[in-house]
């Protein structure tokens, strides 16, 4: 499991074999079961979630009660509350397994301990960081841009893990279309 983090970050950053010791020491590993949360609302989030295996989801409940889906997260994807986590402010947000998920958990004191430790780490997460930004950009863009059955088609061609892997109802809510919406485009009605 914890190959898969450390091939990630060697993506980006050279790591000598004494650097690859503390890291592999610092990682604590989570099996997660499909639907069960890592975070709530109001809690306060201290933890950033490096997917090994399996799907997460960051989403809110609007006013009307609905879930909406902001953020996924599969193999070799980082997902956290980032404002919650870099600030110590109760989350906005609920953080769940879309399937049975293992991830590395992150503590942020044990991060701050190994980002002194090993300071090129500070590169590696700038970088995702940046890409993380870069993407949330990207997906506003489309929702202001794309009409629905537009955003549906983009993301069906350039991530068709995810519709394959992700419940319709949370596509949907992604997209920000209703999952009856979905069914109509998927059965090319629209």
């Amino acid at each position: 499991m914890q190959n898969a983090i450390l091939n990630h970050i060697q993506k980006f950053i050279n790591l000598e074999p004494s650097e690859i010791d503390i890291l592999e020491s610092c990682f604590s590993t989570l099996q997660i079961k499909k639907k069960e949360h890592v975070l709530k609302e109001g809690q306060i989030c201290n933890t950033m979630y490096f997917v090994v295996k399996g799907c997460m989801r960051q989403y809110i409940i609007n006013p009307k009660g609905t879930e909406q889906t902001l953020q996924f997260g599969i193999e070799n994807w980082w997902i956290t509350d980032y404002l919650s986590y870099h600030n110590h402010i109760p989350s906005s947000f609920y953080l769940q397994a879309v399937e049975n998920s293992e991830v590395i958990a992150l503590d942020k004191t044990v991060l701050e301990s190994l980002l002194i430790e090993i300071p090129n780490l500070e590169r590696y997460f700038r970088i995702i960081t940046q890409k993380t930004f870069g993407a949330m950009q990207m997906r506003i863009k489309f929702l202001f841009t794309m009409s629905a059955e537009e955003r549906y088609h983009h993301f069906n061609d350039h991530f068709p893990e995810f519709v394959q892997r992700v419940p319709q109802y949370m596509l949907a809510s992604y997209l920000d279309f209703s999952a009856e919406f979905m069914s109509k485009i998927r059965a090319g009605k629209v």
